[in-house]
């Protein structure tokens, strides 16, 4: 039912946002010009805040608390979007950085997060709906040794961080590789799953993003001689901006993009490109 003096859209499907920072507040808008909007983030602030800001634009949003790395609180998750009838999109952004934590924590929230979230929300997809994994330019720079690679294109469990730290020596267990093997085990993901995905009549793509204007990158820049490297490599010559990242989350969560699954989506301005060639 509509609510006088509100802007809640009953009638609009609903789109799950993972994740409640920059990237995810510049996607939760966009998707919310066309359907519901539910916030998740693990900081309960952070969403309440950010699903206020939207519905004060004038969408339809609400806010949700998960962890997304413990399975009780991702089947709490579930059970909030199943009693809204499901979803048409889940944008999963939620991601740290290689500075922002340690090796296993990066694996865990990066990649067992979103392993979890697919697999407990893909009972509650629909006909057309589609899952969007934010990856990144760094699962294309990476080669994983054949037994990390095996490990990353098996199901992944809460025994896959451990199973990998095993296979690395343990210098190599650093927020820099945690990042590229995380984010190399998206794109895996999505190839692994697209069938499961397909059976329901739904999709799951990665997009993996290069250098972004966004808070947590510009720390990664102050942090980072490696970055600054790359960004002087980037052919358009500057960083993207989230909004261009949401105008590709946005087509991919269209029927636009209908055929369009169990692939990764590359948006760095030609730099994965410049780095092939040498």
């Amino acid at each position: 039912m509509h609510e006088l003096g509100t802007s809640r859209r009953p009638d609009w499907p609903l789109a799950v946002v993972v994740g409640a920072g920059g990237l995810g507040i510049a996607v939760a808008r966009r998707l919310g010009q066309r359907h519901r909007v539910l916030v998740v983030d693990v900081d309960r602030t952070r969403a309440d805040s950010a699903a206020h800001l939207l519905c004060d634009e004038g969408g339809d949003a609400d806010a949700v608390h998960c962890d997304i790395t413990r399975s009780d609180s991702v089947a709490a998750l579930a059970r909030e979007v199943g009693g809204r009838g499901g979803f048409r999109v889940l944008a999963q952004v939620a991601g740290l950085s290689p500075a922002a934590a340690d090796f296993e924590r990066i694996v865990r929230v990066n990649l067992v997060g979103p392993a979890l979230v697919t697999r407990a929300l893909l009972p509650l997809a629909r006909q057309g709906s589609s899952a969007i994994l934010i990856a990144s330019l760094a699962a294309h720079t990476y080669t994983p040794s054949p037994s990390v690679d095996a490990l990353l294109r098996e199901a992944v469990d809460d025994h896959t961080v451990d199973r990998i730290a095993a296979e690395l020596e343990p210098d190599d267990r650093t927020g820099a590789m945690a990042y590229q093997i995380s984010k190399y085990g998206l794109l895996a993901l999505c190839r692994r799953e697209a069938r499961a995905w397909g059976r329901q009549g739904a999709r799951i793509v990665s997009l993996s993003p290069g250098l972004i204007a966004t808070p947590m990158g510009a720390i990664e820049f102050r942090n980072s001689p490696v970055k600054r490297e790359l960004y002087a490599r980037t052919p358009l010559e500057r960083e993207g901006t989230m909004l261009e990242i949401a105008d590709v989350v946005e087509f991919l969560a269209s029927d636009r993009a209908s055929f369009i699954s169990g692939t990764d989506i590359l948006v760095d301005g030609g730099l994965a490109g410049t780095l092939r060639s040498g």
